[in-house]
């Protein structure tokens, strides 16, 4: 679905990276990610402002639709195939330093991955009221906090895994592991190899 017309609330556009790069992919996945926050941040005002138009409504069935498939096909990539390969490429390592910096790395994220699937659930209500049209006869609304809860941890999210994830699957994986990995990201979106 393209951008809802008369107003600046897109949907989402296609990733420019493809699964035979998984590291670019799962930066790619991040740019969505951000296009949707920025939506969700926009939505608030524009409900606001407008109400709960059909805009409103498109908007809000890409938002939905994003965070409800896409985002959780993100969180598995890494928790089930990229977070296994790392433990395991510093199993090996001398530097104990190193797997322990890896591990916690992991606990970390994985933790804000779980925060973020609670506040996803605080915000789908009235998500789905106003995508589904059945806001009533209140006013369609979105909590500003809750809004800028989700969109600021999901910004340090992908602050952290690209400053300090990517970079260490980068340098740790070989090829053939990350090869793997594009392919379990393919086969978890049902797509052909």
């Amino acid at each position: 679905m393209g951008k809802p017309t008369g107003v600046a609330l897109p949907g989402h556009a296609a990733p420019a990276a493809g699964f035979e790069v998984p590291l670019e992919m799962l930066e790619s996945c991040h740019r969505r990610v951000e296009n949707q926050c920025s939506t969700l941040r926009r939505l608030v005002d524009h409900l606001a402002k407008r109400g709960a138009d059909a805009d409103a409504r498109a908007a809000a069935v890409a938002i939905r639709r994003y965070f409800e498939v896409a985002a959780p096909d993100h969180h598995a990539d890494e928790e089930v195939d990229l977070f296994p390969a790392l433990v395991a490429a510093t199993s090996g390592v001398d530097a104990g330093d190193l797997r322990a910096a890896t591990a916690a790395l992991i606990a970390t994220l994985r933790a804000e991955h779980r925060e973020l699937e609670g506040q996803w659930q605080r915000l789908k209500p009235p998500l789905d009221a106003l995508a589904d049209g059945r806001e009533g006869s209140r006013p369609a609304t979105l909590e500003a906090a809750a809004v800028e809860a989700y969109a600021g941890l999901y910004a340090r999210h992908i602050e952290r895994e690209e400053t300090e994830l990517l970079p260490l699957a980068a340098r740790l994986l070989s090829i053939d592991e990350l090869d793997r990995i594009g392919r379990a990201m393919r086969a978890r979106r049902g797509i052909e190899i």
